[in-house]
């Protein structure tokens, strides 16, 4: 996992651009796109956002539908982004993190 970097330079997590990178590239060649992505700084699962030709998204490492079309990510009080579906159970939305 990187440091958390709120101040860098791409939003990519530093540790996620190889990833990235090379989903990016494979997406020339099928329907995916990377719409969102963020390590979990060691707080929150790895999350990779997906958007297919028919623009449903969904996580890809969990596999999980996401019913928005954007604003994937929730931020907790110390700044961290997460997304609520792929934590287990869910959370409540007026829960507090």
């Amino acid at each position: 996992m990187c440091k958390w970097n709120k101040w860098g330079k791409t939003r990519i997590d530093p540790c996620m651009r190889d990833c990235i990178t090379t989903l990016v590239a494979m997406s020339v060649t099928s329907n995916i796109k990377v719409v969102a992505c963020c390590c979990g700084h060691n707080k929150y699962p790895r999350t990779i956002v997906v958007e297919n030709s028919a623009k449903d998204h969904w996580e890809l490492l969990s596999g999980k539908m996401i019913e928005r079309k954007k604003k994937f990510y929730k931020r907790d009080k110390q700044g961290y982004y997460f997304i609520p579906e792929v934590l287990a159970g869910g959370i409540k939305s007026k829960e507090k993190i």
